[in-house]
């Protein structure tokens, strides 16, 4: 069963429940009021009686002419003595006045119907002054007329729940559809989404939560759409990166076994061997530390870093390729800031992004160690030549080489690591001239 078939036979059922529940509190309730109703009425109608016989009435004789003139008003009633428990008059036949004596107890004040064979009557019982008197009037109504009005009545209130429930169901109609509508057209772009048809993925017009659901796809879609593009570039570039070493391998392994090549040939084959063999290490070792980062998270192991001495030790291991190249290194350091990560993975990062820096500069790189606004910030810099505008984007990608590039996977591994230690990194242009690579990290704890 469809969404909407579902809500709105949910909403039918609850709608009937609720109906019938209320209508039969309000059918209960009716006759007690109508009861209540009949009596006030009665009461009102028995005391003008009593006065009337009270005032003018004083003899047997006038009781009698005066009881004439309430039978010709079709009212039913008794006159009541209590102190001998007798019926003195009734405008009733001598029959029916004998069957509601055998069939009610009439002494009992607090009653409210009295049954005559099987019909109930409302009674309602006004005394006579002085109370002394031990006189009663007896007003009855039969309950049957109030059957009758209440059943009138609960027909008219049954139709108009039964126009307001078909109006309820209609609107519930609309409502229901205009809610699920937009996850049925939701339902198709997320069938294109498995269906990898990311192109044809159309927005939908959505509201509250489901228009919040709705860009939670969308994104997810972009995100799904760049991993699937990112893993088909990856593994492109992944198996020519690693296809050119074991080429170049495999041409001097045969030309050395078919003996192609001379004595110094062969000799100088195989260093290059061993050179391709260090690099395809290399790749491998990268890819592999990259795919762990990436998806092990025992693999980093967070700890309090002192940022100025992870600077130090940078600078320590910088110096021999700096001093071969004539570089200067010029750094700055801010005593005491202290950021959670991983000491050695976030080291290696450092050392990636500063060699990147030495290789590329022609006289000087600066490192510089600051706090801004709770946040540590590292920037590395240098005065070569840059990285071209349609490269940055794709900078910190795999296999994304500058010019002199080696593996095109050291950024990405650093870019990795700093992700993972709540951080990010950013590249722009230097005042060096060169290329400025700008780390920010998170979760700054004071010395």
């Amino acid at each position: 069963m469809k969404l909407q078939a579902q809500l709105n036979t949910a909403f039918t059922m609850l709608l009937i429940i609720m109906m019938a529940i209320t209508g039969f509190v309000i059918y209960s309730l009716i006759m007690d009021l109508l009861i209540s109703n009949e009596q006030r009425q009665l009461e009102q109608k028995g005391q003008i009686i009593v006065k009337v016989l009270s005032d003018r009435y004083k003899t047997q004789k006038d009781i009698e002419q005066f009881n004439t003139f309430l039978k010709e008003q079709d009212l039913q009633m008794f006159l009541y003595d209590r102190e001998s428990d007798q019926v003195l008059y009734s405008t009733m036949p001598d029959q029916v006045v004998q069957g509601f004596i055998k069939s009610n107890d009439f002494s009992n004040m607090h009653a409210k119907l009295m049954s005559y064979r099987n019909d109930k009557f409302v009674q309602s019982r006004i005394l006579f002054y002085p109370r002394s008197s031990g006189l009663e009037l007896i007003l009855l109504t039969p309950l049957h007329d109030l059957k009758l009005v209440q059943h009138d009545f609960f027909t008219r209130l049954l139709l108009v729940f039964l126009i307001g429930a078909i109006v309820a169901v209609i609107l519930s109609y609309f409502l229901t559809r205009k809610m699920v509508t937009p996850l049925t057209h939701l339902k198709h772009q997320v069938k294109k989404i498995e269906q990898r048809k990311f192109n044809e993925i159309q927005p939908i017009q959505a509201t509250g939560e489901i228009h919040e659901v709705a860009e939670g796809v969308y994104h997810m879609a972009n995100e799904l759409e760049r991993y699937i593009n990112s893993q088909q570039t990856f593994f492109q570039n992944a198996s020519h990166e690693l296809k050119t070493p074991l080429m170049t391998i495999q041409g001097y392994a045969e030309g050395i076994k078919e003996g192609v090549f001379d004595q110094a040939e062969a000799e100088k084959g195989l260093e290059v061997m061993v050179v391709e063999v260090k690099r395809l290490k290399k790749i491998i070792n990268e890819m592999t530390i990259l795919a762990k980062l990436e998806s092990e998270k025992t693999v980093y192991q967070e700890e309090p870093v002192h940022m100025a001495e992870l600077v130090e030790q940078v600078i320590d291991r910088v110096i021999p390729l700096a001093n071969d190249k004539n570089i200067t290194l010029d750094y700055a350091v801010t005593k005491g800031l202290i950021v959670k990560a991983d000491q050695e993975k976030l080291l290696r990062a450092m050392l990636n992004i500063t060699i990147n820096g030495v290789r590329h500069a022609h006289d000087i790189v600066r490192i510089r160690l600051t706090e801004d606004n709770k946040h540590v910030i590292i920037t590395v810099e240098d005065d070569g030549q840059g990285i071209p505008d349609e490269l940055k984007p794709h900078i910190f990608q795999r296999f994304v080489k500058g010019k002199h590039g080696e593996t095109g996977l050291g950024l990405a591994i650093s870019r990795a690591i700093i992700e993972r230690s709540d951080g990010k990194i950013e590249v722009y242009d230097s005042d060096l001239g060169g290329a400025k690579f700008k780390m920010m990290f998170h979760q700054l704890i004071k010395k």
